[in-house]
């Protein structure tokens, strides 16, 4: 039978009143500052002897006094006001300062959001529907989660330096494969709901887009059925909700495109698809699977069954409920489809000496080369979140995670025969893993019952109440929650006598469904099951990869900025960690009040009147942004209006959302100094006057400058009847100087993840809010869990209704202690940074675009196209500057073979005149190679970088000394980082296209000398060891790809090669570089 939820109509679907708690929250008035806290300043000279002195802004903002100074110097003004009067146009300036009022001091700030966060009550949640408790092992919280050399890594763009965490994600990766058997799994997704949501594109894709039914089980969690229905509006994609072993696929096999099935389903009930999956694929469509990885330790797996698609969050491995998120979402699929599939694959690929090693693969899928075109619009993931999932794996093992499975699933018998002994009928009697749903009649006094012992069930429906259990139930909470059920006056049952039922080894779900298929086999999910191993794989991957722990990452469009601890350490507090996502919001008062003072925070700094906290990146806030605006056209009965114009120069992100949101994308043309050309805006603006909807704008631009135009380009897009979207990445060049209500925009979104100072993660989390204008406002999405959004709100873009709300204290407290004079005062280090770092490296090199006055907003442009000419390219200037000890900034974005550099505010002088000075050097070393002194194509630029292993090699034929390769500046004796290896081979990654940890079997010897490693991790490390491969290994003419990767090291250590190698004997030419090496015992 159709659910009538596939007969709302559009924009309805957030007021669904299927278990929706209707209580809305609380508004309470933003306290910038409690009478208790002392100010930074005071005009009483006495009283500011006593002031607080651990203020944030001089801890945050890297430089100042005689620095400042010198920077100013060298730019030739007086001040800092002098500098920004000749950097942003005056008629954008903000007339007042922002009114956030003064800093709080750090200590003080934790007693305040103590303070807010105790106002949380931490009920124990069997609510279920995606989120469950878990327990977070410790050497997992404490060392990955907590610690900044996991959590402010980028993106793995530069595999060289970021070996350890790709090693970790190529774990996660085979886990979900193994655990859904399917062949190919991606690095993570942002969250169950949107995972979905691209099944049913993926789905549809493979039905060359002409297929437009997706048919979803009614069993389905709400919030995906949401997320669904809000993505299938943009692509006309009908969406029914049935039930689908009730469902004729047969009749409708002209226009299915796909089905998704949950296993189990939202109720607890597992059911057998194979029979379904097989009609599904005889009507022409796909099978995607929605699942719980605790559950697949013991059931069937989905690719068993025929599923083309598996996906689900991963969040119950180890990850904080947080009140949503942030929790990796995992997918995979049939090999066919991987080059469908959204978001970052992690492949298999070598290096140039041959050695195995990982990168990201596949990237042509990605949006920042496909554009509108691209197969999804994952750019921010969850990478931090997908590491602790493979982190909680590796340290379980399948045996540890199958009894954990087993556990829950034992508890959840004993809680059924309670459930029966009490008189009340079980929905899915025989057919559950951790899930009942039970028949009680009248729910309501089952729920009070619960409520007033701390317990949170979940209402189904009117005389049907769902409880699913988790790792971290304890007998007692068993035995509490089973009173919960008895009837009053009836005598109490122990858990003791009810778990005599687990004695009979009665399965609670069919035979066949039994899992039967081995996996995790692979060593390194069966080898570091001790802390002290544990510990030690942690760190050993955590040395390969380079953070901002060790230096700079000057990464244009990015902004990797500090991430304060301070900032950083509410963020595991059982008040705000342990919140289901769909408590009662009585339960969830402490939070509301951040999020509402986060939010008036986000509303001064915009200059706009509503803001929705729910997308969970900024590729979502465009998505989310761009929505609202259609939803806005479609409410006045311009439904016709869909063209959305885009600068050339703009963020791969802002065509594929625009192309998510269903518009047409009309691309504007930029003139030769990078501004936006305004004679081609207004004549396309002309053009598509009766369907302009929206123009996206950055702002500074992507080329790092503040347009004189942009205020007349907002004007021209409204004059056409268009709306302005202003894309917040650069918003870090904005606060306190300008906002964007006040250049003209309507809507825009914000990375918390750059300018408020969540951190990176390597990859996510991320957060980008949107905020909007007073008209927009009723627009905002809504949930149909909890109620939040507009009053004619979009549905959800997110699974959460606040998204990754536990990382949002992050940029509450990061507002909170800069107050808005620190705000500003770090817009405005960030562009004196950002201009200084320009004029010194402008006597080298060509900086692109600057304005008349010679200046660039928070970034700029470093040319090496003159160099392309002498076979050098910016991806070996990239390269070089990790054997200085610097990650690469923006690498040939937004212009081919240039270099993007942001410094932010949070570096020192000295930190950035050590870039400077390394890309003078570099700059040096290019000379070189132009007067011929070292030969084209065969300089220590082409072959960087250089690892341990390739300057331990007993033969040295290059052109320049291993003490050039290794330490070109004095400072690298004392501190450097190194590349585990050298430089990755992307061609040969690309041919090989491996996804997955591979076999350990052997057959053949490669010539290769290398490493064999024991499956505990260790090495045995010999002048004449040999690598053992795979009898699968992929031959491409006479190249033979050794397999040995995983648990086995892909690098020699230095501390074993370089000291039991180099104490027998000294290859040629070491002898000035060998002590400094033999010096780091770890990398």
């Amino acid at each position: 039978m159709l659910s009538r939820i596939a007969t709302r109509s559009k924009g309805a679907i957030a007021r669904l009143p299927t278990q929706r708690l209707v209580s809305q929250p609380l508004r309470q008035p933003i306290t910038i500052n409690k009478p208790f806290i002392r100010l930074q300043h005071t005009s009483k000279p006495a009283l500011a002897k006593l002031a607080p002195l651990d203020t944030f802004p001089r801890r945050h903002i890297g430089s100042e006094g005689n620095e400042v100074q010198e920077m100013l110097k060298q730019l030739g003004v007086k001040n800092i006001d002098e500098m920004l009067a000749k950097t942003i146009p005056s008629s954008i300036r903000s007339p007042k300062p922002l009114a956030i009022g003064e800093g709080i001091p750090e200590r003080q700030l934790l007693t305040r959001l103590k303070e807010v966060a105790s106002k949380n009550k931490i009920n124990r949640s069997y609510i279920g529907q995606g989120y469950t408790d878990t327990v977070v092992p410790n050497v997992i919280l404490r060392n990955v989660l907590e610690n900044p050399a996991w959590y402010t890594q980028y993106t793995p763009y530069q595999p060289e330096i970021a070996q350890g965490r790709l090693e970790s994600l190529l774990n996660y990766q085979t886990m979900i494969s193994d655990m859904t058997g399917l062949p190919i799994a991606n690095a993570s997704l942002l969250d169950e709901g949107t995972a979905a949501a691209e099944a049913m594109l993926m789905a549809w894709q493979a039905g060359r887009r002409k297929k437009n039914l997706f048919v979803v089980d009614e069993n389905c969690h709400p919030q995906t059925i949401a997320c669904l229905k809000t993505r299938a509006e943009s692509f006309n994609i009908e969406v029914v909700v049935a039930d689908t072993f009730h469902y004729s696929f047969a009749e409708h096999k002209k226009s299915l495109c796909g089905v998704l099935l949950q296993y189990p389903d939202t109720r607890g009930s597992v059911k057998d698809y194979e029979n379904l999956t097989a009609s599904v694929h005889a009507a022409g469509g796909q099978v995607a699977v929605a699942t719980d990885l605790m559950a697949l330790t013991l059931l069937k797996s989905p690719g068993e069954f025929g599923a083309d698609m598996a996906l689900g969050n991963s969040q119950r491995f180890g990850v904080p409920m947080g009140f949503g998120g942030p929790h990796a979402a995992f997918f995979a699929c049939k090999d066919e489809h991987k080059r469908r599939m959204p978001g970052r694959l992690i492949g298999v690929s070598k290096d140039a000496a041959g050695d195995n090693a990982y990168r990201l693969a596949l990237q042509t899928r990605e949006q920042h080369i496909r554009r509108e075109k691209a197969t999804s619009n994952i750019c921010t993931a969850q990478a931090l979140l997908a590491n602790m999932a493979a982190m909680y794996t590796v340290y379980h093992g399948p045996e540890g995670i199958k009894a954990i499975a087993q556990r829950i699933n034992n508890l959840t018998s004993v809680l059924a025969e309670g459930i029966r002994k009490a008189g009340h009928t079980i929905e899915n009697d025989g057919n559950f893993f951790d899930t009942l749903s039970i028949k009680v009649g009248n729910s309501s006094s089952i729920l009070q019952k619960a409520a007033a012992v701390g317990i949170n069930l979940r209402a189904i429906d009117n005389g049907t109440i769902g409880v699913t259990l988790d790792e971290a139930v304890t007998q007692d909470e068993l035995s509490k929650l089973i009173d919960v059920f008895q009837k009053d006056g009836a005598p109490a049952v122990s858990v003791e006598e009810l778990s005599a039922v687990l004695e009979q080894n009665v399965s609670t779900f069919p035979n066949q469904l039994q899992r039967t298929s081995a996996y995790l086999q692979h060593p390194v999910f069966n080898s570091y099951h001790s802390e002290t191993e544990m510990l030690r794989y942690i760190h050993h991957l955590e040395s390969k990869d380079l953070s901002l722990v060790h230096s700079m990452i000057a990464l244009g469009s990015c902004t990797m900025k500090l991430n304060a601890t301070t900032e950083m350490i509410p963020v595991t507090w059982p008040e705000f960690s342990n919140i289901h996502p769909f408590a009662p919001v009585d339960q969830s008062e402490g939070y509301l009040t951040m999020l509402n003072e986060l939010s008036d925070d986000l509303k001064e700094i915009t200059g706009f009147e509503g803001v929705s906290l729910q997308p969970n990146s900024g590729a979502q806030g465009e998505y989310a942004g761009l929505r609202v605006i259609r939803a806005y056209h479609h409410a006045r009965g311009d439904e016709q209006r869909n063209v959305c114009l885009i600068p050339i120069s703009a963020h791969g992100t802002n065509p594929a959302s625009a192309a998510m949101s269903g518009m047409d994308v009309v691309i504007v043309q930029c003139d030769n100094d990078g501004n936006l050309d305004m004679e081609d805006l207004k004549a396309k603006a002309k053009k598509h006057k009766d369907r302009l909807a929206a123009v996206m704008i950055t702002y500074p631009s992507t080329f790092g400058m503040f347009e004189a135009g942009v205020s007349e380009a907002c004007k021209v897009v409204h004059e056409n009847g268009g709306l302005v979207y202003l894309d917040g990445a650069n918003l870090n060049a904005q606060i306190g100087l300008t906002k964007p209500a006040e250049i003209g925009a309507d809507v825009c979104h914000m990375n918390l993840h750059k300018t408020f100072c969540i951190p990176h993660g390597g990859g996510g989390p991320g957060m980008g809010p949107i905020a909007c204008t007073k008209e927009l406002e009723p627009y905002l999405p809504g949930h149909p869990v909890i109620a939040c959004g507009g009053q004619n709100a979009i549905g959800p873009i997110s699974a959460a209704p606040y998204g990754s709300a536990s990382i949002l204290p992050i940029s509450w407290a990061y507002i909170k202690m800069m107050g808005g004079e620190g705000l500003t005062q770090a817009t405005r280090l960030a562009i004196l940074n950002a201009n200084y770092m320009a004029n010194r490296l402008g006597e080298h090199y060509e900086i692109l675009y600057t304005n008349e006055n010679g200046m660039c907003g928070h970034e700029f442009i470093v040319d090496i196209r003159p160099f392309v000419e002498n076979g050098i390219e910016a991806i070996d200037v990239a390269k070089r500057l990790q054997d200085y000890g610097f990650h690469s900034p923006t690498m040939s974005w937004p212009v081919t073979n240039t270099l993007m550099i942001e410094p932010t505010e949070s570096e020192s002088k000295a930190e950035l005149d050590r870039f400077c000075e390394a890309m003078i050097s570099i700059r040096g070393e290019i000379q070189q190679v132009i007067d011929g002194k070292l030969p084209k194509g065969d300089n220590m630029l082409n072959s960087a970088p250089h690892s341990i292993k390739t300057l331990m090699a007993d033969k040295w034929d290059r052109p320049y000394s291993r003490e050039v390769a290794a330490f070109p500046m004095p400072y690298l004796r004392e501190k450097k980082f190194w590349p585990s290896i050298s430089r990755i081979d992307d061609a040969y990654g690309d041919r090989m296209e491996l996804f997955m940890l591979l076999s350990m079997q052997t057959s053949q010897l490669s010539p290769t000398p290398s490493i064999i490693a024991e499956g505990d991790g260790s090495q045995t490390i010999t002048e004449d060891s040999t690598v053992v491969a795979d009898e699968s290994e992929d031959v491409k003419g006479d190249v033979a790809m050794p397999i040995v990767i995983g648990a086995i090291d892909l690098h020699i250590e230095c501390c074993q090669y370089g000291y039991d190698n180099l104490s027998k004997q000294k290859p040629q030419g070491l002898d000035k570089i060998t002590d400094s090496i033999i010096n780091y015992k770890a990398l």
